[in-house]
């Protein structure tokens, strides 16, 4: 699990990495009317399998975790084949932001809108040493919009996403309201039904799903 940065600290990262800064301070009168006027952003968790499924998971997880991508690389695409694509579970996934590289992440795989987001979130898992194993900011930048051009974005419907500044902070709070209504504690974990648990190998999860899918 890595180490979980504050709200504002994280947001602030982003908005000065991928060159957010205002021109000039608003007024105070300014930021209240900004306030009162703009309308709330919704934000959506994304899900695939029906939505009346009898078994339901929720994975937390973020894009920049190592035991996520394993759980991706080595699980996923068996519970896909086997559970999902049968109609037989809704798999939900709601990110979690341990850095300003998984929310940039998630801001570029938002981008692509629901149709395209598990392709890309599969991408970003499986190539997760590759586009995330810089220091340089800009480095991962470039790299996220690669990914994002592979999928089909340009670059101006990138920049637009990824400099969103009121979604980056709405997708912050809905990820640390999510994060402690639920009592979450590491990455990944699994709520089965409404029953939390741990990370785990694809057996024990199938067991799960399977007593669940029988009662």
């Amino acid at each position: 699990m890595m180490k979980k940065f504050g709200l504002a600290a994280l947001v602030l990262g982003t908005v000065a990495a991928l060159g957010l800064w205002t021109l000039a301070p608003k007024s105070a009168n300014a930021e209240e009317t900004t306030a009162a006027t703009a309308p709330a952003i919704e934000i959506k968790d994304f899900g695939i399998g029906p939505e009346d499924a009898k078994v339901k998971i929720i994975e937390y997880a973020s894009f920049t975790c190592p035991h996520c991508a394993h759980f991706h690389e080595d699980s996923f695409g068996k519970l896909k084949a086997e559970y999902i694509d049968t109609g037989k579970i809704r798999f939900e996934y709601r990110e979690v932001y341990f850095d300003r590289y998984g929310l940039w992440a998630a801001m570029m795989a938002r981008c692509g809108g629901e149709m395209r987001y598990f392709g890309i979130s599969d991408i970003l898992f499986s190539t997760q040493q590759d586009w995330a194993g810089s220091d340089d900011p800009a480095a991962i930048v470039a790299n996220l919009k690669k990914i994002g051009r592979t999928a089909g974005m340009d670059d101006a419907m990138l920049d637009i996403c990824m400099k969103d500044a009121p979604t980056a902070q709405a997708l912050m709070t809905h990820y640390e309201t999510n994060f402690a209504a639920d009592g979450i504690e590491g990455t990944p974990t699994f709520i089965i039904n409404g029953t939390k648990h741990s990370n785990m190998d694809y057996a024990d999860m199938k067991a799960i799903i399977d007593a669940e899918l029988a009662k």
